[in-house]
């Protein structure tokens, strides 16, 4: 069974943003994510019954990283596939299949097993468990 995760979205207020989604849509965060090697940060907000998830991310210092480039918004969809030998599978014959993987299979350090692909108008896409 497929699921969509959790949906992305870059932003230029981290706690402004977190606060508006929390007031508006009743949502729970966790603990903010700090990656200081990248000058990223992200929070994840759940909807009460864990059904719907969005990722809040900004970038904390003049670092680049490639997606988030010069704008904010939309900035990926994962898919849960349920299993990390599910995203193994499913990234390796996507890619033997001429799909582009930007993100190969890992664990993040937010606690993700995933992989990144660009569909075929180089949106991002992740596969996780």
């Amino acid at each position: 069974m497929i699921k969509i995760e959790h949906i992305a979205i870059w932003v230029k207020d981290l706690e402004k943003m977190k606060a508006f989604y929390i007031r508006w849509f009743a949502f729970q965060s966790n603990d903010k994510y700090v990656n200081p090697k990248k000058g990223f940060s992200t929070y994840f907000l759940s909807s009460g019954d864990g059904n719907c998830r969005l990722e809040l991310m900004t970038l904390d210092t003049d670092l680049q990283i490639p997606q988030a480039k010069d704008s904010y918004g939309w900035a990926h969809i994962a898919f849960s596939l349920g299993s990390k030998e599910q995203v193994d599978i499913v990234t390796e014959k996507m890619v033997s299949e001429g799909i582009k993987c930007v993100g190969q299979a890992r664990w993040t350090g937010d606690g993700y097993y995933e992989s990144v692909i660009e569909d075929l108008e180089g949106n991002k896409v992740e596969l996780t468990i």
